[in-house]
């Protein structure tokens, strides 16, 4: 069934737009944490908070029941800060060391990997007059980013010396955590519990995902960070579904046009696709230049009058084309779904994925941020983010948790 109809038929502005459920994403919110026990939950809004909008998403995830946020550099908790959310935000990646006064002005606690960089912090946070707290990662297996036990350990101990810093976390991150087999997980884990051990004066471990969420709750420590199951996704096929999570975002577009074909017309660029027989093709204000994938050229479909219609020829940067020849009644501005549910039918943001051969994560992290975002509650749009127009805060709903020291 059609979750939010009204939305599509009053939004007027351009023809294609995400609607973004905050219902479904504090459900999902309460779903995880409740599958955290008594671990704090930090909400991964990084990439804009996968393409769903960071500003609102924080919002919404705070009053759900989050009691932090990720993000992956200084710039995603700045803009964060200038719009007035006050929860603590955690820096999980690395920050280069002209941002550390940045990052104790806007009270952002930093990943710290060098003692150049905890130098920086602590003479900013000394001369303001604040403690600011850091979290270190420990390499145990992704040999990505992060310090080596050894390293981890020595660098703690000498960070606890330091005036104006907080160790306040220790964490790491597992490479096949979304797998069946959780060998290396374990592994991982405790290579992990090791480093830990050593430090057992750092409040906070964390080391899970929504993987590990869903898979081994038992692993949530004092804090648990998911990014893609508040979005309603699961990180992959091997996860087990112990929580019920609802998608959040649908992408739609309208029918700008609709054109009649003879046997032998082509569409698009390179004449990939061309008619077999009488044809009625609709144009669809979507393409790569807003996330609907160029991979999904004769592969994908949309849905228009809650039935398939195959996108034919290839996408292009601004607009693709679907034959609906077999679709009756087809009209000027009908809604076309791209990612979501229409009647009967849906397309999730899996089955995209697994037809341009990624994951998920790319998908949502793709729209683009000239797509507009509509954001609903109980159906209804609640606030609107455009290039041009910012989000606006709903009344009654401003969340402001341990506002950082001035």
């Amino acid at each position: 069934m059609e979750r939010d109809p009204r939305a599509s038929e009053t939004w007027q502005g351009r023809p294609v737009w995400a609607q973004i459920d905050l219902d479904g994403l504090e459900h999902n919110v309460r779903e995880l944490k409740r599958r955290a026990g008594g671990a704090a939950l930090l909400a991964v809004v990084k990439a804009n908070a996968y393409g769903h909008g960071a500003v609102p998403v924080a919002r919404s995830v705070l009053g759900a029941g989050a009691d932090r946020l990720g993000v992956i550099c200084v710039d995603e908790g700045e803009e964060l800060r200038r719009r007035g959310i006050g929860a603590p935000i955690l820096v999980m990646g690395h920050t280069p060391l002209a941002q550390a006064e940045a990052a104790v002005e806007l009270g952002l606690a930093l990943t710290v990997n060098s003692r150049q960089l905890a130098l920086a912090l602590s003479r900013f946070a000394s001369a303001r007059g604040v403690e600011h707290a850091v979290h270190l990662k420990v390499e145990t297996g992704m040999n990505r980013y992060g310090l080596s036990p050894e390293e981890a350990v020595a660098l703690a101990e000498w960070l606890r010396t330091l005036p104006g810093i907080q160790v306040e976390g220790l964490f790491t991150h597992f490479a096949c955590g979304d797998e069946c087999d959780k060998g290396f997980t374990m592994q991982q884990f405790a290579l992990f519990m090791d480093v830990a051990k050593r430090l057992p004066w750092v409040p906070l471990r964390h080391v899970a995902n929504t993987a590990t969420l869903l898979d081994m709750p038992e692993l949530s420590l004092e804090l648990v960070r998911p990014g893609i199951g508040l979005y309603g996704c699961y990180p992959s096929a091997e996860v087990g579904r112990t929580a019920e999570l609802r998608p959040v975002l649908s992408l739609k577009s309208r029918v700008a046009r609709l054109k009649a074909l003879q046997p032998g017309e082509s569409v698009s660029y390179g004449r990939t696709w061309t008619a077999s027989r009488p044809s009625m093709v609709a144009l669809v204000m979507c393409g790569y230049g807003d996330g609907l994938r160029r991979a999904l050229s004769n592969r994908g479909s949309v849905l228009i009058r809650g039935r398939r219609a195959p996108i034919v020829g290839r996408v292009a940067m601004d607009m693709c084309v679907a034959d609906v020849s077999d679709i009756p009644g087809v009209a000027l501005d009908d809604e076309v779904v791209i990612i979501g549910r229409q009647g009967q039918e849906e397309i999730t943001v899996e089955e995209l994925a697994a037809l341009c051969d990624t994951i998920s994560y790319e998908i949502l992290t793709g729209i683009s941020a000239r797509v507009p975002r509509l954001y609903l509650r109980g159906g209804r749009v609640v606030s609107v983010q455009t290039l041009v127009q910012p989000a606006q805060e709903e009344p009654a709903r401003a969340i402001e948790k341990a506002t950082p020291s001035p």
